[in-house]
């Protein structure tokens, strides 16, 4: 069901790789909430997802762009303006790699150069996206950052590696942009900290199974799937979340307030009594 709460809006959503993506999802659900938008992604992505197919059903232009490349993100910003008819009200920020995890580096054997790659475009890519944007007025009054991020930003996941480092640098400059932005525009931004997500990024790193049923088993609602993270983004996106600022958001069944379930607790006797 569609309330129209993006009704009139325009943004940029990146990050869509395929159908599994948050991003992908997040597309789907702000257009059919009536906003209009143009999608981005790094070139080598595109190359292996399915953009055009999400772009022909969301009537959306897509822009290339290297989230690490001022250049390309300027570009981004003014191409994605023209081709909408204004500034932007809301930009999705769903970009994350690790060299080391692809490569199965552990945390204690990192390739720093690999580790600077992570942090760039995990993390940096965002303060250049706003940085960017002020710099070109781009964004309208009350517009809306949304960066997607993961609880191990907070709490230690061995496997998670320097993803998590870069996650936690994600929360930081949404903290300190969201405060420089909502003073000089009123623009807010925001981190969604999301269940584990089987997406194809996701599922990349290492344990991830165990992380999935383990977040499963722990919260109280489950997991929360990418769709359910889609329709929450879209209400940050939308005038409903005009005050909600510098906020790093738990969207993930309740996990993040839970010691110990009842299911855990019951596999663990049952495991202490085989």
């Amino acid at each position: 069901m569609a309330y129209g709460l993006l009704k009139g809006k325009r943004g940029i959503i990146t990050g869509a790789l395929d159908e599994k993506s948050i991003a992908w999802k997040v597309a789907l659900k702000a257009k059919e909430e009536g906003a209009t938008f143009t999608l981005s992604n790094a070139p080598i992505a595109m190359r292996m997802g399915a953009i055009k197919q999400l772009a022909e059903q969301c009537e959306a232009e897509i822009i290339p762009a290297d989230a690490t490349s001022l250049e390309d993100i300027e570009h981004l910003y003014t191409k994605s303006m023209d081709v909408l008819g204004g500034k932007i009200d809301f930009v999705l920020h769903s970009i994350g790699m690790s060299p080391n995890i692809r490569k199965n580096r552990p945390y204690g054997d990192l390739n720093y150069e690999w580790y600077q790659k992570s942090l760039d475009v995990s993390a940096l890519s965002f303060h250049k996206m706003m940085q960017t944007a002020e710099k070109l007025d781009a964004i309208n009054e009350w517009g809306s950052f949304v960066a997607l991020s993961y609880i191990a930003a907070q709490r230690t996941f061995p496997f998670y590696t320097d993803m998590a480092d870069a996650k936690a640098v994600l929360e930081s400059i949404a903290r300190g942009y969201g405060y420089r932005y909502g003073k000089l525009k009123n623009v807010r931004v925001n981190t969604v900290s999301q269940s584990p997500t089987i997406t194809t990024a996701g599922s990349g790193v290492g344990g991830f199974d165990v992380f999935h049923e383990y977040a499963h088993l722990m919260s109280p609602l489950g997991n929360a799937n990418a769709e359910d993270c889609a329709n929450y983004v879209v209400t940050l996106f939308s005038d409903l979340t005009r005050m909600v600022t510098m906020q790093n958001l738990y969207h993930d069944g309740g996990f993040s307030s839970v010691g110990i379930s009842e299911e855990i607790a019951t596999k663990l006797t049952e495991l202490h009594q085989s």
